[in-house]
């Protein structure tokens, strides 16, 4: 078992609030996370049939019984317990006394909002970063990330992905989202996953997949927002701020594991994965959810953009920090090429505020500078958001 990196940020956020709210997706090693941090406290699971019942039918004693503080596992099971837990938390306002995990964004963080506004730290915990990888092995080759995914009992117990992604697919995933949305014919719901992981990377066009799985656009943006809901997902938004003429509105969708993508899409190698025409796709989608877990891992909230205008000029990624606007560019070949420095040398002809050069990250095995652009491999980055930032 390794420490992972978000540790610090919620030992810290237990020293400042009663209650520490961890959000994340299933398998990312939420339970053992909180587990390992704080050994000493009391661990109660909602999953547990017998804890949910005692918990759900009298929950006044049930919480009179750990006034010294638990750890509240799955706690969207039974979010109503919330309500009880400020009045708790108002007598008495020692802190880090409750650790709470969940794995569904609306139930729990509407729970939230209405019970524990202002008591509780939220934190995110995504699967293993390339940095916390790096406790398995010194290196390792993105396309083979590609199909292994970053969760943790993957890599701990070394399964085949395969398997692994399947049993997700069929347990988590699907019983996760029944219970947020209606889906009366499941193989089309299966078949909706398969199509957005085809467009990983890609910007959602809701009419072409409605027309594909035969539902409504209005299922499919349902569809979407549950995945996202679940953690399954995650979106780009456009950039538009100062920006004229903006024509694109719709977001990129992107996997929080890139292995639940390759899977979908029928990858199980290496190989597969790097002769796939979806490889710059899939490897973006490796590259961006790393950075969105070193931001999650600080404890900060991402603002992560695409950009793209009405005559094809795009850049693959905008991250904004603080007043900082830095663009990248995202490719899977080893090979760099100047026509690589198109979109960047594009965006900064714009006159945007507080633009950095920018960067390329590539799969080469050369870092270099070019008219002040930085060139270099993401994958052999030990901490990619800092290395973002030098030098800026």
């Amino acid at each position: 078992m390794i420490t992972r990196d978000i540790c610090t940020e919620l030992i810290q956020a237990a020293t400042e609030y009663p209650v520490v709210t961890i959000v994340g997706p299933r398998q990312s090693g939420k339970s053992t996370l909180v587990q390992s941090s704080f050994p000493k406290k009391p661990y109660y699971s909602m999953e547990d049939p017998d804890v949910r019942a005692a918990a759900e039918y009298d929950p006044v004693g049930f919480l009179s019984n750990i006034k010294n503080g638990a750890i509240l596992d799955e706690i969207q099971r039974l979010p109503t317990l919330l309500s009880y837990l400020q009045g708790i938390v108002d007598e008495d306002s020692r802190v880090g006394r409750f650790i709470l995990t969940g794995s569904r964004q609306p139930l729990l963080h509407e729970a939230i909002s209405q019970s524990l506004a202002g008591r509780t730290a939220v934190l995110t915990l995504w699967p293993f970063s390339l940095h916390e990888l790096r406790n398995y092995s010194p290196s390792f080759d993105p396309f083979d990330l590609m199909v292994q995914g970053c969760f943790p009992r993957v890599h701990e117990n070394q399964l085949l992905p395969r398997r692994f992604f399947n049993s997700y697919l069929q347990i988590y995933v699907e019983r996760d989202v029944r219970s947020l949305i209606q889906v009366r014919d499941l193989s089309q719901f299966q078949k909706f996953m398969t199509l957005l992981a085809a467009r990983t990377g890609q910007i959602v066009n809701f009419t072409a997949i409605s027309n594909d799985c035969g539902v409504s656009t209005t299922t499919i943006r349902h569809w979407l927002s549950a995945l996202s809901a679940s953690y399954v997902v995650f979106e780009l938004q456009p950039y538009s701020e100062n920006i004229r003429k903006r024509v694109v509105r719709s977001p990129k969708v992107y996997f929080t594991d890139v292995g639940l993508a390759t899977f979908l899409l029928g990858i199980t190698t290496r190989d597969q994965a790097t002769h796939d025409p979806l490889r710059g796709n899939l490897y973006e989608n490796l590259v961006i959810a790393d950075i969105m877990k070193e931001i999650f891992n600080r404890g900060l909230r991402p603002e992560l953009y695409f950009f793209r205008d009405s005559r094809g000029n795009e850049v693959d990624l905008l991250i904004k920090d603080g007043r900082r606007l830095m663009p990248i560019e995202i490719k899977s070949a080893a090979t760099f090429t100047p026509d690589w420095l198109k979109g960047l040398d594009y965006i900064h002809s714009l006159g945007l505020t507080h633009l950095e050069r920018g960067v390329v990250l590539y799969n080469g095995a050369k870092s270099f500078n070019l008219n002040g652009t930085r060139i270099f491999n993401p994958i052999q980055c030990a901490s990619l958001w800092n290395t973002l930032w030098e030098a800026t």
